[in-house]
């Protein structure tokens, strides 16, 4: 595609895979995204630890965008380190929530569940497993109900 024109010096938004080649080939500094502050991060912890249900995270990709730019760009990004912490207990907090979910949505045999404000990440950490124990209760539950071919019949 059409990328550019690139002034030096001027900031200029690309894709992240432009970018992370262009900071590895020293062409660049890595600016990073309004919500990746520690003041920012920290209230958003605080939030998903305060409430029951899932909060909105700042980006969908909020854990992927972190992983790479603070593998690749960490030097321009402030207090990276303190950023790398909050976003894993932002993560830790959201899966234990999602943990605790999916055992009541399988203890109580529900058809259907909500997975509002939920990343495409954090749901791929728990589909196989949920579809699994799904699978697994569905079995059971067929095998303790009477078939209609169990029926005993009278020649």
């Amino acid at each position: 595609g059409d990328l550019g024109p690139f002034n030096p010096g001027l900031p200029v938004e690309v894709p992240v895979w432009l970018a992370i080649n262009l900071k590895q080939r020293q062409k660049c500094r890595l600016i990073p995204p309004e919500w990746m502050d520690v003041e920012k991060l920290e209230e958003i912890r605080d939030q998903e630890r305060k409430e029951d249900t899932f909060t909105p995270m700042p980006s969908p990709y909020y854990m992927e965008l972190t992983k790479l730019l603070l593998n690749y760009a960490s030097d321009n990004i402030p207090k990276a380190d303190e950023i790398r912490t909050l976003v894993k207990d932002t993560w830790d907090t959201r899966i234990a929530k999602l943990r605790l979910s999916a055992d009541s949505f399988v203890r109580q045999q529900e058809a259907h569940a909500k997975l509002d404000n939920l990343t495409l990440m954090e749901i791929n950490t728990t589909a196989t497993f949920l579809t699994q124990a799904l699978d697994h209760m569905y079995k059971l539950r067929t095998n303790l109900q009477p078939g209609e071919s169990a029926h005993s019949q009278d020649f």
